[in-house]
């Protein structure tokens, strides 16, 4: 089983409208465990419905998960280990704006260790 490293661009990007800036009335953070999964958790401080998104660069969607208006916290677990290298996209997103968080999957190279035996 290979091993995946997992890289985070750190930068968040608040998608609305420039004109008129003001801040979500949710918030999202994800982190990498040990055992190669993302965690994305979701705090929200209104009542409206929130969706979070796992796409690749193609915009292709992997993973949605929709929050209810009614739930004001949210965590999910997302098992990346099958996922090929390359930069992906985590989307939080509500009627109000965007939250984006870039990652890019690497899998670690295997380090072989040599050892050498000499006998006389």
């Amino acid at each position: 089983m290979s091993t995946v490293a997992i890289s985070f661009l750190m930068n968040t990007a608040t998608v609305t409208n420039p004109t008129t800036p003001k801040t979500l009335s949710f918030d999202a953070s994800a982190f990498v465990t040990a055992n190669n999964q993302i965690r994305v958790a979701v705090q929200k401080n209104a009542e409206l419905p929130v969706v979070i998104m796992l796409q690749n660069k193609s915009h292709e969607v992997l993973f949605r998960q929709n929050i209810s208006k009614k739930e004001l916290t949210y965590a999910v677990k997302l098992d990346v280990a099958d996922l090929a290298d390359g930069a992906y996209e985590i989307v939080v997103r509500s009627s109000e704006g965007s939250i984006l968080k870039e990652i890019t999957l690497k899998t670690a190279p295997v380090h072989q260790i040599t050892r050498v035996v000499a006998m006389q």
